[in-house]
């Protein structure tokens, strides 16, 4: 927007100004009407346009999109319209069939689907939103299309240049809107190296203090990135020609002597950019200053940057290429001055200095904002703007500039002194909306202020006819919020008559509210408020209540009883008798739990007998719907009835006095009666007694606890054991701490005995192949009861029906010679003294030692192998050639070789175990690595040995997914592009194909769509160019195969310099271990879904293992007991962030073998089937014996097979079969009989929980046709059958408890 000047308006500023200042001493302002926020309010008040979102102003668009779309939205009462301006004319959207404007908005969309270029769209746009009450104006939108021009075609001739001189490669890149980004290349696509020597400047030329034979090359490309195109312009390539006085040898090359031992003649610095010694330099206010000094020298320049008059400001001053570019984000006034370059080397040193000049484009001091009026009304709206050169003001109305409107009656009414507008008595229809321009030569300040003439009548936002109730003499508001315009005047009256009140002891406040400052019985009643102005009336209505305060009138009082005793605390409470109310009782604050120990009445609280825990503070609360009272008292419970209460609670609690007097009576063997006098329990009761011991014979002077004792006790029985000379002092316990040990008792030595102990963890092991080992854990000293203490160890082969060996020793060990090679031993123990002997351990079993495996796994073989696993097969050997404890066929494997040309691999050998007895084994090896040749063989192992090597296998695997990128590094070389550099994965597993690169913006915790890059094999880097400054990418980059995409590699790009994040780490990595799995932990400060990945390695033979989990803690299994390994953390989203690796060991497994005929269980099982098995034959005697008539044995012996079949966990008989499915095929024992005599009995119940039918006492009648017979061994022939009728069975219910089935049953 044009800014407004020239000596004309200067002088009409200064005239203004001294007119304001004496108007404003003369003029009372009306403050400006706050309109509430009340729905009802804002719907009907009318109001002026506001914008409230527009384009920027310098609005630079994409000319591949098919849509432009200016922005202009508004608010206003009634809805505005809108209409543009482009170029300064109207812009009539209804004729060109690309513009379309939005319902209810004014933002314009050009399209350009079916033709048209946007360049001809390209001008200054200006949105103007009406309505009745005036126009409000966007600020002036200058729509330019991004442009990308190609490099003028050039033939660039070989650049020569003698070594050790300086030079620049001119970049002049094509003017592009905006300015391109330029950087420098070779051509492998691969960024120039810079350094202090080399690097580029800010105009894109690429400057070399000094030439090295090094950078002779012929591919020197300067590139431009044109954001908005996505387009990237190359210029023709710098060949550059180094010429040298001396032959050049590259392999004398070395950092510290980079001309290889020739002779170069060195120089002093010079400047290349700027030259000269002095320049200068505008920038303008919170732009960025960039300045720079590239020097020209050998050695290599370095550079160091002052200003004159003052320091560097180090906040906000930063370095950048090399210190060759000194840069302040936001330039402020007072970064203008003097600031001086120097560069030096060791030939001398030279200066340039740079006059900084900052201006400003105008910012805004004062805002104008919105001002609503009542008719006749005074107001003001103040524009006030700064800048460099200062602003020139200019004042417009509904889009227009205010010196050019015409005369109208409202005219009058309005005054323009400089940056402020003077209304008075404004009326209505004068509404309308003002913009306020402020500009200088550097930009423009366009901001809109309605003023809006509002009349109203008044209205009650309040709720109707409210009640309130408040308490006798406290300060009282009553609310009456209104509104209208003019602003109503309010009046409150009591009980409709009388004069307004106010005064005395009524104030009412400018929003509405009266205050009574004290309210009293008599100013109960209905108040009214009434607002009124000239467009009416409206009134409110509240009713008040005075009530009397709820008081408690006899407080709770401080005591002091004796534990044991009664306590009460009264609280008498009154209250106004139409307020319901409540009492509460709370000890120290918290609710107190009224059980059967506490009794409440409406006025008191009792605790009949009084224990320590009920010391504390004790408070009654009365609460009422508007008020509440409290009050409290102390609870001290006394041990003395002695002290004076008074003066006992106003003592703070101490430490106990240790007890006194130590006596010892009653004395036996393993006993002694302990007597002492407690000391002063300074105000707090002893809770607890603690009695300590110390014996002088194994470690004297050292007092260990021995048992604890209620505080109320003072004379006790302590269990001792024999032969130890003790003595013993008392510790008294309050809520405050410990008191100091008593003296010691008198000594008291218990006589010896024999032990009681049984040593511990006996266990039988083989050190050799000839040999066992039997170790315990010794006795304590305490438990040893008596002097010369020995151990009778005895030890038999298992199931041999041996006698026992035996020997005694005082040591902790015995070795069993000469035995057989890894055979089972009961083992037992005793411990026994001077005195006798103590009791025999249970019988646990050990093993003789192992010996090498006499066979080796045979026919090993690979059947199907794929890209990590493998499925092999092998002939097992003989379980007893393996010469002790089967553990494993453990598989040997190396990876030979890769088929990846050129990859070298490691041959380390690893190894995994197969555990399993079936005849034909087979397993998998995996975590292979793919495209490889392996090799293995496999041996059988015991716990101490392996057997000798099966046939060695060779075999290749699969191609499969590569691994991830060995690195994935993400630079940002500039604030809008992100150089992605990365190498091929250590493990390719295959054959390369190329590189998948999949990104995402990331903004927030919202993901934008995916974009998906492909690179060729031989590519390891790709620039991207950020949409803005802030732009943030999520990037996942993986490695392509034939076999498919591999692991990804994650990483984000960089944040701003200024931008502060949290840096992701994982810490405090801790690990429980037990034998056969480990309890893992650890902090982290990644977000709550985020998963990672345990790095699980075996010491002992290198093998890793990965596991995904989420959150800690968890849980890792399948780990080999007695092992070491070690542990890392890391994300698996950023595989950079690890924990630091943690080394642990599992716990060593032992697992006593228990035979099972020893163990009680089994033992009353047989029992219980014993029992009854006697009872069935003592029933088949008694039926024998009264001539019934009674099952064969065969049938018992069935029917006891039958009831021990139920017992799911016991064998049935020698012939019970197991199928291969592991479950039982209970067959008849002679294998020639029919099936027919394992079917139950026709008609009765088929199991034990069925209802027993009733049936004569004849198993006869069980036969058809009277077939029944018995062999000659008893048993039955034929098939058992029913043959009764309805009547015969109703006649004999009797029979029932002599029937020998029915008896089995009903005893089962």
């Amino acid at each position: 927007m044009r800014a407004v000047g020239g000596r004309e308006m200067l002088g009409k500023v200064g005239h203004a100004a001294l007119t304001l200042l004496s108007l404003l001493l003369l003029w009372q302002e009306a403050a400006a009407i706050e309109v509430p926020l009340d729905p009802k309010i804002q719907q009907d008040l009318k109001q002026p346009p506001t914008i409230i979102k527009q384009s920027v102003k310098d609005y630079i668009v994409d000319p591949r999109d098919n849509t432009i779309i200016i922005e202009c939205e508004a608010k206003g009462n009634p809805v505005p319209t809108f209409s543009w301006r482009r170029s300064g004319r109207l812009f009539n959207i209804g004729k060109d069939p690309r513009v379309t404007m939005r319902k209810r908005s004014g933002t314009l969309e050009v399209g350009f689907r079916s033709g048209g270029r946007p360049e001809d769209y390209e001008g200054e746009y200006q949105c103007f939103a009406t309505n009745e009450l005036g126009v409000a104006l966007s600020n002036k939108i200058l729509l330019r299309v991004s442009k990308a021009p190609l490099w003028p075609k050039e033939v660039l001739a070989p650049v020569p240049v003698t070594e050790g001189s300086p030079l620049v490669l001119p970049c002049n890149p094509p003017p592009g809107l905006p300015p391109p980004l330029i950087f420098w290349m070779d051509s492998n696509m691969i960024p120039i190296h810079q350094d202090r020597r080399v690097s580029m400047g800010l105009n894109g030329d690429l400057y070399f203090s000094n030439v090295l034979v090094q950078d002779a090359q012929n591919d020197y490309s300067c590139n431009a990135r044109f954001n908005f195109t996505y387009t990237i312009q190359q210029k023709n390539p710098f060949n550059l020609k180094v010429q040298t006085t001396e032959p050049y040898n590259d392999t004398s090359y070395n950092a510290s002597d980079p001309f290889g031992g020739r002779k170069v003649a060195e120089t002093p610095p010079s400047f290349l950019s700027p030259e000269g010694s002095g320049s200068s330099k505008m920038v303008l206010r919170d732009e960025r200053l960039l300045l720079e000094c590239i020097a020209a020298g050998l050695p290599t320049p370095s550079i160091k940057w002052f200003k004159r008059g003052g320091d560097l400001p180090a906040q906000k001053v930063k370095f950048e290429n090399f210190n060759k570019t000194l840069k302040i984000l936001s330039v402020s006034e007072e970064d203008a001055g003097e600031y001086v370059c120097m560069a030096d080397n060791r030939l001398g040193s030279i200066r340039h200095s740079i006059d900084v000049q900052v201006k400003a484009a105008p910012y805004w001091l004062d805002k104008p904002t919105n001002l609503v009026l009542a008719p006749e009304e005074n107001g003001r709206l103040v524009c006030r703007a700064n800048g460099n050169p200062k602003p020139n003001i200019q004042w417009l109305m509904n889009g227009e500039p205010i010196n050019k409107i015409t005369e109208t009656p409202t005219s009058a009414n309005r005054e323009v002194l400089g940056d402020t507008i003077l209304f008075r008595g404004v009326q209505i229809g004068s509404s309308a909306v003002y913009q306020c321009n402020a500009s200088n030569q550097h930009g423009y300040l366009l901001a809109n202020a309605f003023v809006s003439v509002l009349d109203m009548a008044p209205r009650m936002l309040g709720p109707k006819n409210q009640l309130i109730k408040v308490i006798m003499n406290n300060r009282t508001f009553l609310n009456c919020p209104f509104f209208g315009s003019p602003l109503p005047e309010l009046r409150w009256f009591k009980n409709g008559q009388g004069s307004g009140l106010d005064g005395g002891q009524y104030r009412v406040y400018v929003n509405g509210t009266l205050e009574i400052k004290r309210a009293r019985k008599e100013d109960e009643g209905i108040y009214t408020c009434v607002a009124n102005n000239m467009l009416g009336n409206a009134e409110n209505q509240v009713q008040l209540e005075v009530k009397e305060p709820t008081r408690i009138i006899q407080a709770p009082t401080h005591q002091s009883v004796l534990r044991g005793s009664k306590a009460s605390f009264h609280c008498k409470v009154v209250s106004d008798p139409s307020l319901p109310t409540k009492v509460t009782w709370t000890k120290d604050g918290e609710r107190l739990d009224l059980g059967w120990r506490l009794k409440k009445d409406e006025e008191s609280l009792t605790i009949p007998s009084v224990s320590e825990n009920d010391e504390g503070i004790y408070t009654c609360t009365v609460k009422s719907e508007i008020d509440q009272d409290s009050a409290s008292a102390r609870l001290t419970v006394l041990e003395d009835a002695f002290l004076n209460p008074s003066v006992f609670s106003a003592l703070p609690p101490d430490r106990p006095d240790p007890p006194i007097d130590l006596d010892l009576s009653d004395p036996s063997a393993r006993s002694v009666r302990l007597t002492w006098i407690p000391g002063n329990d300074r105000r707090s009761p002893v809770t607890e007694f603690l009695v300590q011991f110390e014996e002088n014979r194994w470690e004297p002077g050292r007092w260990q606890d021995l048992s604890s004792f209620p505080g109320d006790l003072n004379s006790v029985i302590l269990q001792l054991a024999p032969n130890v000379n003790y003595q013993f002092r008392v510790i008294a316990r309050n809520s405050v701490g410990r008191s100091q040990p008593s003296q010691p008792s008198p000594r008291y030595k218990t006589t010896a005995a024999p032990p009681d102990a049984i040593p511990r963890d006996l266990r039988g092991w083989g050190s050799d192949k000839d040999n066992m080992e039997i170790t315990w854990e010794p006795l304590r000293d305490l438990e040893k009861n008596g002097p010369n203490l020995q151990y009778n160890v005895w030890w038999r082969r298992k199931d041999s029906g041996d006698d026992w060996t035996n020997v005694t020793t005082s040591e902790t060990k015995y070795v069993v010679r000469y035995t057989e090679t890894y055979v089972p031993y009961e083992i037992k123990i005793q411990a026994r003294n001077e005195l006798g002997s103590g009791p025999e351990s249970n019988i646990v079993i050990g093993y003789s030692g192992e010996d090498k495996p006499a066979d080796s796994p045979s026919e090993l073989r690979v059947l199907k192998v794929g890209s990590t696993r493998a499925n092999i097969h092998w002939k097992p050997v003989d379980l007893s050639s393996v010469q002790g404890e089967f553990k494993e066929y453990r598989l040997y494997y190396w990876r030979e070789s890769s088929l990846v040309p050129g990859l070298v691999v490691s041959k380390e050998k690893k190894t995994t175990g197969f555990y399993t007895t079936v005849p034909e084994p087979s397993g998998i090896l995996k975590d292979l690595v793919p495209y490889s040749k392996y090799k293995m063989f496999m041996v059988v192992a015991n716990s101490r040995f392996e057997s000798l090597p099966s046939n060695s296998v060779e075999f290749t695997t699969a191609e499969g997914v590569p691994d991830a990128p060995r690195f994935f590094r993400i630079n940002r070389r500039s604030l809008d592009t992100l150089y992605l550099e990365w190498d091929k994965p250590l493990e390719p597993n295959g054959i390369l194909i190329g590189y998948q690169l999949v990104y995402q913006r990331v903004n927030g915790s919202r993901l934008g769509p995916q974009q998906i890059e492909t690179f060729r094999p031989n590519v390891t880097h790709f620039i991207l160019r950020l949409p803005d400054r802030s732009a943030r990418y999520k990037f996942n980059l993986s490695a392509l195969t034939q076999v498919g995409t591999g692991e990804v590699y994650a990483e984000e790009s960089p944040h701003f310099t200024n931008e502060v994040i949290p840096r992701r780490e994982i810490w405090n990595l801790t690990v429980v271990p037990n034998s056969y799995y480990a309890n893992v932990n650890w902090s982290h400060n990644f977000p709550a879904d985020s998963k990672f990945v345990l790095e699980v390695t075996l010491d002992s033979n290198k093998t890793v293992t990965v596991e995904e989990v989420k959150q800690p803690p968890v849980n890792l299994k399948a780990l080999i007991a007695g092992e070491k390994y070690h542990l890392r953390v890391y994300s698996q989203e950023l595989n950079s962030v690890s924990s630091k690796s943690v080394t642990f060991k599992t716990k060593a497994a032992h697992i006593d073998q228990v035979d099972i005929a020893t163990q009680g269980w089994f033992i009353g099982l047989m029992c219980a089937i014993a029992l009854i098995i006697l009872i069935l034959l003592i029933v088949c005697f008694i039926k024998r014996s009264r001539g019934g008539k009674y099952p064969s044995p065969g049938f018992l012996t069935g029917f006891t097979k039958y009831l021990v079949r139920d017992k799911k966990d016991l064998p049935l008989d020698p012939v019970d079969q197991k199928d291969q499915d592991g479950s039982f095929d209970y067959q008849n024992e002679n294998e020639n009989s029919s099936d027919e005599d394992n079917k139950p009995l026709q008609g009765s119940q088929t199991s034990l929980d069925g209802n027993v039918k009733e049936s004569d006492d004849s198993l006869v009648d069980y036969g058809e046709g009277g077939d029944g017979q018995f062999n000659e061994d008893g048993s039955f022939i034929g098939q058992y059958t029913v043959k009764k009728d309805k009547d015969e069975t109703e006649g004999n219910e009797s029979s029932e408890a002599t029937s020998p089935v029915n008896a089995i049953y009903s005893l089962a």
